[in-house]
């Protein structure tokens, strides 16, 4: 119930009392297509709770080439990985299927974090669920072919959208997949055949989940179980759960950023725009 209201399966795990202490400072946000929520090696402006849409964790190779490291979607956060000590992001989040989510300044956050147990306890997972997720795909690139590679991430971001047609161009899979474009329209052709999936030329691909199951390697359903095995109700409320409870004093509130009055969202601040084509 409370995953459904807010939205995201990280403060869903909140007590009440320690949410509320985020609460009013947190911005209604639209998620754009092709925005960039941060950059590699910049500092981290904004923190951000998706509740809807998927973003990818992409790694910059100095010859110009990206690749793919892992996707989130409402299960997780973009930005509380500086809550394992104070540094420069590590990674670049682009946003590839658009949506909404909760925005948060990173001081109001940390302040809050040092005072909630369960605020902790959901970043130590959501770290734990990120690193599963960064080894099984760092073996699958090495082990795996391009399509099943290409079908495996096809997956991911259906996981997150929960609809068939996904926005994705042949640039967009080439920087996903970390491969040139004349290797993944090889291996789009060949899902093509397949019946896995059916594209136009309006930049949309539409996928035949069964077939696209069987046409990826097992890495898909075992990252899935074991991220969805972290990221549970039980794992998240496990060690707080038999806590005492904790008096925290509430932060000081501010006033909120003024929302778009046709959408009720504003839109991210901090972006610096869409990723420019070839990074």
């Amino acid at each position: 119930m409370m995953e459904h209201k807010l939205g995201n399966r990280l403060l869903a795990a909140l007590p009440p009392a320690e949410f509320d202490l985020l609460a009013p400072h947190f911005r209604k946000v639209t998620l754009e297509r092709g925005s960039i929520l941060v950059r590699s090696g910049d500092r981290v402006e904004q923190i951000y709770f998706p509740r809807s849409g998927a973003i990818s964790f992409m790694q910059d190779m100095p010859d110009g080439q990206t690749v793919a490291t892992a996707m989130m979607g409402n299960e997780g956060a973009v930005g509380i990985l500086l809550a394992l000590g104070p540094s420069r992001s590590p990674i670049t989040a682009v946003v590839h299927s658009p949506g909404t989510a909760l925005q948060i300044s990173p001081a109001r956050f940390f302040s809050t974090f040092s005072h909630s147990p369960a605020l902790r306890h959901a970043v130590q997972m959501h770290t734990i669920a990120l690193m599963v997720q960064f080894q099984h795909v760092a073996a699958c690139n090495a082990l795996h072919s391009v399509e099943s590679r290409l079908a495996r991430w096809l997956l991911h971001i259906h996981d997150r959208v929960h609809h068939n047609q996904l926005p994705l161009t042949q640039e967009v899979l080439s920087e996903l997949i970390g491969a040139r474009r004349p290797t993944v329209t090889q291996a789009v052709c060949k899902l093509r055949k397949s019946g896995a999936i059916r594209s136009n030329q309006r930049g949309l691909i539409e996928i035949d989940r069964p077939m696209l199951e069987a046409s990826t390697c097992n890495c898909y359903g075992v990252m899935r179980r074991e991220i969805d095995r972290i990221l549970s109700p039980e794992a998240m409320k496990s060690r707080w759960a038999a806590q005492p409870a904790h008096k925290t004093a509430r932060p000081p509130e501010r006033p909120h950023a003024p929302a778009d009055e046709k959408t009720g969202y504003s839109r991210p601040q901090g972006v610096p725009g869409h990723r420019p084509r070839g990074h």
